[in-house]
């Protein structure tokens, strides 16, 4: 699963330069040439995830798009002495530049959430942006692995699904719906009840991205901790309402965009040592997948150089956990197929 690596990287990016960097891990064979895109850079979660894939080693060419802004936002974050070029692109006549030629590319355009918003309220606004997108996306760089932020994620991966398929582009290894967040959470709670070192834990996350589809598996997590029933169920509620913790704390003012912008960053960052081969590189994710009756599923992906490399199993659940698992399905399903009904309409 996730390891604190990325911030080593960062902090060597920043105090080593790029020539020790572009040797990084890979003994003496030179780190590969990487672009990555940006849509929605100039967005609340958008700038602070262009700043931390300025901050990465293993990118080489950082092009950052969105309808507006972004010539600040690129001007601002291309004077960061970092080894990756970065340029701006803005409005969809520049859509196709900024995506040829794309390895990896992160998709957290939309409108976020507001108070007494559901991510269905989202859907129509952000269903419609994807579809767009992704038809680009098909067009410009089919081989990229596409990383989805966009909410709600449930929905926005079979919309991005389906766009691929009529285009005649789409590969199931290359799809990713960005879960990392709920991982992030997970983990972040469970070191504070456990009273553990957070950089050491782990905990799996399955299910899907929203609600009472989000499935911490607790039972699975490291360092193991004797924690009692109500308290695995209340870390349980607290991961899957982790975003509406956000929305109600910035009163209106916005959603998760930094901690967003950093499970972001994360999830591309493992996306790349995947296809510069790093080997034993999982994350968790919602991609397609046989582990359940579902079509798509988020569960623990091994990433390689094709983007999945394997998708795992749930592992042992624990009852609760198997209790969580079939009520959070006719929800996802539901999401599921909204998504595949708004991309064929």
């Amino acid at each position: 699963m996730m390891k604190p690596s990325m911030l080593r990287s960062l902090h060597s990016a920043a105090t080593r330069g790029a020539s020790h960097l572009s040797r990084r891990g890979y003994g003496t064979e030179p780190v590969p040439e990487r672009k990555v895109a940006v849509l929605g850079a100039a967005g609340g979660i958008g700038q602070p995830l262009s700043l931390l894939m300025k901050l990465n080693p293993l990118v080489s060419s950082l092009s950052l798009y969105d309808i507006a802004g972004t010539p600040g936002v690129a001007a601002d974050v291309s004077h960061i002495n970092t080894r990756s070029e970065v340029v701006g692109y803005q409005g969809e006549e520049e859509l196709g530049k900024a995506l040829e030629g794309a390895d990896v590319v992160i998709i957290p355009a939309g409108v976020p959430r507001k108070p007494g918003m559901t991510r269905d309220d989202l859907f129509n606004i952000n269903a419609g942006i994807v579809k767009s997108l992704c038809t680009a996306i098909s067009k410009y760089c089919p081989n990229a692995l596409v990383n989805m932020i966009s909410n709600p994620v449930n929905s926005t991966v079979p919309i991005a699904a389906e766009v691929f398929k009529k285009a005649g582009t789409y590969n199931e290894k290359r799809l990713f719906g960005v879960t990392t967040l709920d991982v992030v959470r997970a983990k972040t709670f469970y070191a504070g009840k456990a009273k553990v070192p957070v950089a050491g834990v782990n905990v799996p996350v399955v299910g899907g991205h929203a609600g009472i589809t989000i499935l911490p598996l607790f039972s699975q997590a490291t360092p193991k901790a004797n924690l009692d029933d109500d308290v695995i169920k209340a870390l349980t509620k607290r991961t899957q309402d982790g975003g509406t913790e956000v929305v109600e704390a910035k009163a209106g003012k916005g959603s998760a965009t930094l901690s967003m912008a950093y499970a972001g960053a994360l999830f591309a960052d493992a996306c790349l040592k995947g296809l510069n081969g790093v080997p034993d590189v999982v994350e968790c994710s919602f991609v397609q997948s046989n582990v359940t009756e579902l079509p798509f599923f988020a569960s623990k992906v091994r990433l390689g150089k094709n983007g999945v490399e394997e998708v795992l199993g749930l592992g042992p659940l624990s009852d609760f956990e198997k209790q969580g698992l079939e009520n959070l399905k006719p929800e996802l399903k539901a999401s599921i197929e909204k998504g595949i009904k708004f991309a064929n309409q």
